[in-house]
């Protein structure tokens, strides 16, 4: 067993140093080496190696800058949770802004490269799960769980209860050896909870496509250009009925799909997106109450509240990062 265990400031440089580890590149937007601020995050990252083909990855930080990060490895499979914060994941087609309590399982290679957007600020944890380079974690296991033929991106909700095991366990002060074997159970309980079900399988057409096994390409292109519509102009007020119309679906059809497609509901992920939306405006001085409606809250305080939820910190408190 390996373990890295630090807790200080990251620069670029430091993150491009992890990046050279394990097969990322970084990319820094809003250029913190020309900020008043040259550091990009502060906090704590754990690395435990449990085996040569099996690591798990904790990191807890206050995201000072925002980042993104891609894949230039294959991976069989990689599954990531977020335990506080908010964080944006893409493969091919899909892309998913996920927040506390969400988690996605993902499978890709050089061609089709898993793209992570780390938003600002935000106080974010986070817990990875590889598997490098082969299957062997997995070699007794009953269930078929090897990589489909082509990349998958699923998202997935964590049980209450195995987020509190994770929470627990990232709490307690045992020895290296005990952590190793706690981190080996709860990494396969995570894979048990967030592989793909049996309608993921390799061979599958739709699955093939990067589509859910239900949704035709018809479909897909129509849930696009809706999702796309909520995240450029998440201020409007959108009614379910004339979503459905424009997307040429009943509601409950169009409800159904959507969550099939994003793994999450239509007003969730409108909620996301005015979220995010937020951050910009905040980041560019604008006042909670002129955020709050900017960005389609008839109320501050319902909006600094999902604010709060979402990021792990009060609208008021960005002013003291910009």
């Amino acid at each position: 067993m390996a373990t890295l265990d630090t807790l200080a400031p990251l620069t670029t440089y430091d993150l491009l140093a992890l990046g050279q580890r394990f097969g990322i590149d970084y990319r820094f937007p809003e250029a913190p080496d020309r900020s008043p601020s040259p550091y990009v995050a502060r906090g704590r990252v754990m690395d435990i190696e449990i085996t040569p083909t099996l690591r798990v990855t904790h990191s807890e930080l206050d995201v000072l800058h925002a980042y993104a990060s891609t894949s230039r490895r294959t991976a069989p499979w990689f599954l990531s949770v977020v335990l506080e914060g908010c964080i944006h994941v893409g493969l091919g087609h899909q892309s998913f802004q996920l927040q506390a309590g969400d988690a996605f399982s993902a499978h890709f290679n050089q061609q089709t490269r898993l793209e992570v957007f780390q938003p600002a600020p935000q106080r974010l944890s986070t817990l990875n799960v590889s598997i490098l380079d082969g299957l062997e974690p997995l070699s007794s296991s009953p269930v078929n769980v090897a990589p489909p033929a082509t990349p998958v991106l699923h998202t997935w909700q964590v049980p209450p209860l195995l987020r509190h095991s994770l929470e627990t366990a990232l709490a307690s002060n045992w020895p290296a050896e005990r952590q190793c074997l706690l981190w080996q159970g709860l990494a396969f309980q995570l894979l048990a909870h967030g592989l793909p079900a049996a309608g993921l399988e390799p061979g599958d057409k739709n699955t093939q496509e990067g589509l859910p096994q239900d949704l035709s390409h018809r479909d897909h292109q129509r849930l696009e250009l809706l999702r796309k519509q909520l995240e450029h102009y998440p201020n409007q007020n959108y009614r379910l009925e004339q979503l459905a119309r424009n997307a040429a679906m009943s509601p409950s059809s169009l409800r159904t799909k959507f969550q099939r497609c994003y793994g999450c509901s239509i007003f969730d992920y409108l909620r996301r997106c005015r979220l995010t939306q937020a951050q910009a405006y905040l980041r560019k001085g604008y006042s909670v109450q002129q955020t709050a409606h900017a960005c389609g809250y008839r109320h501050a305080s319902n909006f600094a509240t999902a604010y709060k939820r979402a990021f792990g910190v009060t609208p008021h408190e960005v002013f003291k990062y910009r």
